[in-house]
């Protein structure tokens, strides 16, 4: 069990972060203890959150290339899968259901080829197993009538792209805070 000193209140709390290791990083939840004058956190349960995979479905190369540069900027530590197309985020369902991680959250654009991005999220909502995972709906799209569909079909949230990097970097690093380290998914 890890202890690390920590001065601070003298009340008991309990507390959730992230420690970066040699190896790599992890989410701990820790109770903070009183000893002496000085205080320590009690390493408790440890939280797979990183373990599991962030599903990128994206057909334009560029914008994969952006979010992994930002997910890499922010030191994300969660796995990023990449779907190209609507039909190959759809062949995710059978892996699944195979044994392979399902994702902390899937990050989905709306313009895709062979299926399109509403017929995705229709997919994914509509299985009875998969419907809980959180989806992100990150497109070009600012028209109301894709927001509506989105939201109506079970997105969990609608996010327009920006243009410029840097706001893309941002907006990445908000979805990390909520999604990745504040959100408690279903197990």
């Amino acid at each position: 069990m890890q202890q690390t000193k920590l001065l601070g209140s003298r009340t008991k709390k309990m507390i959730d972060c992230i420690i970066y290791s040699d190896s790599a990083p992890f989410a701990c939840l820790f109770e903070i203890t009183e000893q002496r004058d000085c205080f320590y956190l009690q390493e408790g349960t440890l939280l797979a959150k990183h373990d599991r995979p962030i599903l990128l479905v994206e057909d334009n190369p560029m914008d994969v290339d952006l979010t992994r540069r930002a997910f890499s900027r922010h030191k994300i530590p969660n796995p990023i899968h990449i779907a190209r197309d609507g039909e190959e985020a759809l062949s995710f369902i059978p892996r699944w259901e195979a044994g392979e991680k399902t994702p902390l959250l899937i990050l989905l654009d709306l313009k895709l080829p062979k299926v399109d991005g509403l017929e995705v999220l229709r997919g994914f909502k509509q299985h009875p197993e998969y419907s809980t995972i959180p989806i992100v709906i990150l497109s070009t799209s600012t028209e109301d009538s894709d927001i509506r569909v989105a939201y109506l079909e079970g997105a969990n949230s609608y996010i327009a792209k920006p243009v410029d990097f840097e706001t893309f970097v941002q907006i990445v690093e908000n979805i990390r805070i909520y999604w990745c380290q504040i959100n408690v998914p279903p197990e």
